[in-house]
């Protein structure tokens, strides 16, 4: 599921959903250019100057709500797959109850990752690459040699088993508890992104993302109250902390080893776990079947449509959320996330047995406060002077205006009932 990528406002990749972290520079094949600008007329230089700006602020506002409304579907979408995804893991655990093997499955599908990415850059790309050369261009990310066996082993391995890890732990969480308080606590890895990020990354300290910190904490613990502590719900909010410190870890990391990645770098990185799942992963659910933790009586017992329904929904959303960066903001993109959590709520209220009682409720509030306060950028208090100070001087040139529009109206009136005397 996702390894929600923060830093989505980082140029660093994501995970199970990974928010594969995509705000990064473009180059070569990925980086639009502009085309050449037409020959103009020549025109007085007062008239060629508005002419410019104004042309410029109509091509600016056009473009931003342009992207404007390329985000609103990117939230969409981003919203729909995740809280089907989890909802359709919760259907086919009553019929197939092996999480473990589930997210194998689901995870071999990220093989296709890269031959997708290619596929667009045949289709879009002006200075088209045989794949060869493109998958070797990709593999410069690994460092000079390349994508070696040393490489693979320690670069993208660890990776591939805290992929895997998100991945269970989330899964297994949902057979425990409500799909409602999975998905709203997994928000909390973007608090976790924060505090690793701060003590391993040295990143700047910012208070009021300490402040949401604490709320996600908060937010915790009051949904485990939220149940009486019980045993059961206890262990399903453990299982989904976990997950989404899973989650956070592997962003963390993967900035700290391998800095940030590009879209085929990122397609390329996603397609290897694929690869490793299938070469090392695949042993476990063999084993689980035959120790009969994870046991179906036979293959016809399988529900393939929810197995691949569900792969194909967790694919959709990584790519979504991997490359939605370049024709939207990632801030819109991570809205899709939290936006999930009301819809599941609406889905389990008719569903599900859920009391949404005043603990709850409030847990749910304060870990989206908490997730909203860590979308605030690194300078919004200065952004936000800016536009303070921005505003007191709009209101003095407004009052100053009507003090001169009362006083010139009261000259004018003076002077018309003023009596003239004849000489």
């Amino acid at each position: 599921m996702r390894l929600d990528m923060e830093l989505l406002n980082r140029p660093e990749l994501s995970s199970v959903a990974v928010d594969v972290l995509c705000d990064k520079p473009l180059s070569g094949d990925e980086r639009p250019r502009d085309s050449p600008a037409p020959t103009e007329t020549q025109m007085p230089a007062g008239v060629e100057a508005g002419g410019r700006a104004g042309h410029c602020c109509w091509k600016c506002s056009r473009e931003q709500l342009k992207k404007f409304f390329w985000g609103v579907a990117v939230v969409l979408c981003i919203c729909s797959s995740w809280a089907g995804s989890t909802q359709l893991a919760k259907l086919t655990f009553k019929k197939f109850d092996a999480p473990f093997t589930l997210t194998w499955f689901a995870t071999n599908w990220n093989f296709l990752f890269f031959p997708l990415y290619y596929a667009g850059h045949v289709c879009k790309s002006t200075e088209k690459q045989s794949l060869k050369q493109r998958y070797r261009e990709c593999c410069r990310f690994f460092g000079d040699n390349g994508l070696t066996v040393k490489v693979f082993f320690t670069k993208a391995a660890p990776f591939g088993v805290l992929w895997t890890l998100t991945n269970y732990l989330y899964l297994h969480a949902i057979k425990k508890i409500n799909t409602t308080d999975v998905s709203v606590l997994f928000c909390c890895n973007k608090a976790f992104v924060f505090l690793l990020s701060w003590i391993v990354l040295r990143d700047r300290f910012m208070g009021v993302r300490i402040v949401a910190a604490i709320l996600a904490i908060a937010g915790i613990v009051m949904m485990t109250y939220a149940d009486g502590f019980h045993n059961h719900s206890v262990i399903g909010i453990a299982l989904v902390v976990g997950s989404a410190s899973m989650s956070a870890l592997y962003k963390v990391l993967f900035k700290l080893l391998l800095g940030s990645a590009k879209f085929g770098e990122a397609a390329l990185f996603l397609s290897i776990l694929g690869v490793f799942n299938i070469l090392f992963i695949t042993c476990i659910p063999i084993i689980l079947y035959f120790t009969k933790v994870e046991y179906w009586n036979s293959f016809d017992d399988i529900p393939w449509g929810n197995l691949c329904g569900f792969s194909v929904l967790l694919l959709t959303f990584n790519i979504v959320l991997n490359f939605g960066i370049a024709i939207t903001y990632p801030t819109l993109m991570s809205l899709g996330v939290v936006l999930s959590v009301p819809v599941n709520a609406v889905v389990d209220h008719y569903t599900s047995q859920i009391v949404f009682n005043g603990v709850r409720v409030i847990a749910i509030i304060i870990i989206g406060l908490g997730f909203l306060l860590l979308l605030l950028p690194e300078e919004w208090d200065v952004w936000l002077i800016k536009l303070l100070m921005r505003l007191k001087v709009r209101k003095k040139e407004e009052t100053a205006e009507g003090n001169g529009d009362i006083g010139s109206g009261l000259q004018s009136k003076h002077r018309r009932t003023r009596p003239s005397f004849a000489r």
